[in-house]
């Protein structure tokens, strides 16, 4: 184990202010929907739980902090989940949570009912008859979830007078709710949602509704200015799709103010103005795609320093994540160059990740002990919150990542090097299962046995037992590992709450490297 100094760190420190943002965002939203002589249709881009994103940029800011806003006056509330065919056609995965979108809808329903608001609607959209979409909709309806079909609209996006009649809009079903306040939400992005709650106007208007259509969507904040490292954090997030931030002139040109939306929105205004203003019979109500927004996120902010470090950082995540991508083949080099050249306009580096050069300079050492050795060295660092960074490399026993939070939590713990945590002759037993019973290959312990092991070990080992009650202050700390993780290893990482990034390569010779 290495223990490195490191600079005053600002893991730790808050920089939102969330009773503040659950306040101003509640009265406004309510607030449009007193406006509507009908129901709100409120498209909510992001993430409405578990914002892992937000929180990680927002030091201090509570992931479901935007189901609270909605908890608040649940009594008002329907939600719509949408989810692209195409998406469940080639189980597109959830980030944060290694699922797929498919998987996703049915945690959204679960996780929604926990805050009290039931979930009884699922639209499938650009559906062309694809099996497991019809699957989908088969399982959902078991449970007890209405499902429906929203077929590509002919002439989309241009051909207004085709979208706003009954050949467009009006040939896909109606979704029928109760509440004034309807949440039309997704896993992720291109999921349909502006295309629901537009079709949902079509039928409302042509039935005598006059209902309206508002925007709930954290990133770009639009009161902080385009190169603040949030904003530029929401274009390195979003690199995949093509997302870039812009300063909004529909909003210059009617407030005489700036703001700041992304190029989707205002490329799409015009048509989006055009196509409200058929449905309605009337000219739009807003003047600009940041007028439409209900956004109120910028207003919750309380130390500017934090936030900036913090989005930075994610910048640098959001490089590795793509570059991972990329190496495993899931990802394009595209979204890696673009990452890269955000870095470059922020003025940062990978070596800003303070776990960084310690865990290159574990490396080197490992790979120095390990000369002459037929196995592959492998290293990890983590930053903790008192500024340490702590070090260590694989073992014929351990996984990297495995010996570094043992590592850590020594440290925490004020244990001394030498003291095992979990005896070699446990771990010994377990390898040797695992290589001689279960034909395994990989036979040294990954991160999500290790923390079984040790909370075994911490009922008859007082040092094991006084380093697993330091294991929660891992959360939130930052780590750096030389080799894309196993699944083992990322999802204990995931389970203690570590922010970890990795090098894009394979821990194997025997692969070519990114």
């Amino acid at each position: 184990m290495t223990v490195k100094p490191g600079v005053p760190s600002f893991i730790g420190r808050i920089g939102f202010d969330n009773e503040k943002y659950l306040q101003l965002q509640m009265q406004m939203i309510l607030q449009r929907m007193e406006q509507c002589d009908g129901k709100l249709y409120l498209e909510c881009g992001g993430k409405l739980l578990f914002d892992m994103h937000a929180s990680r940029v927002l030091p201090g800011y509570d992931p479901n902090v935007k189901m609270r806003v909605f908890q608040a006056f649940k009594d008002k509330l329907d939600v719509i989940i949408c989810i692209n065919s195409k998406d469940i056609e080639r189980g597109k995965v959830h980030g944060d949570f290694g699922i797929s979108y498919d998987v996703e809808v049915f945690k959204m329903i679960d996780d929604f009912a926990a805050w009290g608001i039931e979930v009884r609607r699922v639209v499938i959209t650009r559906f062309r008859g694809e099996p497991n979409s019809v699957t989908l909709k088969e399982r959902l309806e078991r449970r007890g979830v209405s499902v429906y079909f929203h077929t590509p609209i002919p002439g989309y996006p241009n051909d207004v007078d085709m979208i706003v009649s009954d050949e467009g809009y009006g040939r896909n079903p109606y979704i029928p709710t109760e509440r004034p306040v309807v949440i039309v939400t997704a896993p992720g992005p291109g999921s349909g949602k502006l295309g629901t709650c537009l079709g949902q106007l079509y039928h409302d208007y042509k039935a005598g509704r006059h209902s309206g259509y508002s925007k709930f969507e954290t990133f770009p904040i639009w009161n902080l200015g385009i190169d603040h490292p949030v904003n530029v954090a929401y274009e390195a997030a979003t690199a995949d799709i093509g997302d870039f931030n812009m300063i909004d002139h529909f909003y210059v040109a009617a407030t005489g103010q700036i703001a700041v939306n992304y190029n989707r929105d205002l490329e799409a205004y015009p048509l989006l103005r055009r196509i409200l203003e058929k449905i309605t019979g009337k000219e739009a109500v807003f003047n600009s795609p940041t007028a439409m927004g209900v956004n109120c996120c910028g207003f919750g902010i309380t130390d500017d320093e934090v936030v900036r470090w913090a989005s930075k950082q994610e910048i640098i995540r959001r490089y590795y994540r793509c570059a991972c991508e990329y190496a495993q083949g899931l990802g394009s080099i595209d979204a890696v160059h673009r990452c890269k050249e955000l870095m470059e306009r922020c003025g940062i580096t990978v070596e800003d990740r303070p776990a960084v050069g310690p865990e290159r300079e574990a490396l080197k050492l490992a790979q120095e002990q390990n000369k002459g050795n037929r196995g592959v060295s492998c290293a990890a660092a983590i930053e903790l919150k008192n500024g340490l960074v702590v070090t260590s490399h694989n073992s014929p026993l351990m996984h990297a990542a495995s010996a570094m939070i043992l590592n850590a939590l020594k440290c925490l713990a004020g244990i001394p090097e030498g003291i095992d945590l979990i005896s070699s002759q446990i771990i010994q037993s377990i390898t040797d299962m695992k290589r001689d019973n279960l034909n395994g290959r990989g036979v040294s312990l990954n991160l999500d046995e290790t923390l079984i092991c040790l909370a075994m070990a911490a009922t008859v080992n007082t040092a094991a037992k006084s380093a697993l009650e330091h294991l929660s202050e891992l959360r939130g700390c930052e780590c750096h590992l030389s080799h894309v993780p196993s699944p083992g290893d990322l999802s204990g990482l995931r389970k203690i709450g570590v922010n970890v990034t990795s090098e894009p390569l394979y821990p194997s010779s025997s692969f070519r490297n990114f």
